[in-house]
């Protein structure tokens, strides 16, 4: 099953499902340079195409350069995955002054599998937000979760996408009239994926099977879609609650960030 999951990852998850909503992409041998907008960079390839340490220090560098020449690029991730044959790229990528993040574990489970009944507490209601207050309620209890005093932004752009896309949906847990946990449910176009993002609860509602029912719900909605499996990149708080829910810990990514230096 775990290889089955890392395969279907690898086949459809990877290179132009990930840069569907650039703004541009360049080709660099394997790679896919690609920029979006915010002044964000993001590279990522299928394989290295079996380069050596040498090669693959070549390919960090013609990237990198590029990636200088483009004005408004202001920071760029290069995704890399635990079960690539990469030698000499974390030399080759922190040699070039990308820094390396938290790595977090690429979990995939079957829809149909997620699709569980799970009691939540009295008085808590799980449904798919669709109003532009429930939008920023949700956004501003992330900013609390994760200390993002930029969350407001953050929600306003996501309420843009939501009423450009009716694919992509918020779904929230409310109780008090109170947003308490929230994530999101994102098919991803030409696949038979949907990724699940942006899970978050606040503290005092943590251990209670809220975030195991927001998991629930997403499935059964993916399942009306006709989508087979669910991925979601997680940390290490967010892991055990996904694998209690069915999905399969297959591998690891850990994204590189390079900032543009000042002058």
């Amino acid at each position: 099953m775990q290889q089955e999951y890392l395969e279907a990852y690898d086949s459809q998850l990877r290179t132009d499902a990930e840069v569907a909503d650039a703004l541009s992409v360049e080709r660099l041998g394997p790679l896919r340079l690609a920029t979006f907008a915010g002044g964000r960079g993001f590279v990522t390839y299928a394989d290295l195409g079996g380069a050596d340490a040498d090669g693959i220090g070549e390919m960090v560098e013609a990237a990198t350069q590029y990636f200088l020449g483009l004005s408004g690029i202001d920071e760029v991730e290069w995704k890399t995955r635990g079960h690539d044959r990469a030698p000499g790229l974390h030399a080759g990528l922190v040699a070039r002054g990308f820094v390396p993040e938290e790595s977090e574990s690429i979990m995939i489970g079957e829809a149909a599998l997620l699709a569980q009944t799970v009691a939540t507490p009295p008085g808590v209601e799980v449904r798919r937000a669709r109003t532009e207050t429930e939008v920023l309620a949700a956004g501003e209890m992330q900013g609390r979760v994760f200390d993002d005093l930029g969350w407001r932004s953050r929600a306003e752009a996501l309420m843009t996408r939501l009423q450009a896309d009716d694919t992509v949906e918020l779904w929230i847990a409310v109780a008090n009239d109170a947003v308490i946990s929230a994530g999101r449910l994102e098919p991803v176009a030409g696949t038979a994926f949907a990724g699940l993002w942006g899970g978050s609860t606040l503290p005092e509602w943590r251990g209670r099977g809220i975030y195991r029912a927001l998991t629930a719900e997403r499935a059964r909605s993916a399942l009306a879609r006709d989508i087979r499996y669910l991925q979601s990149d997680s940390t290490e708080f967010s892991r055990p609650i996904l694998e209690r829910s069915g999905l399969v810990r297959v591998s690891t990514t850990t994204p590189y960030v390079w900032t543009r230096p000042s002058d």
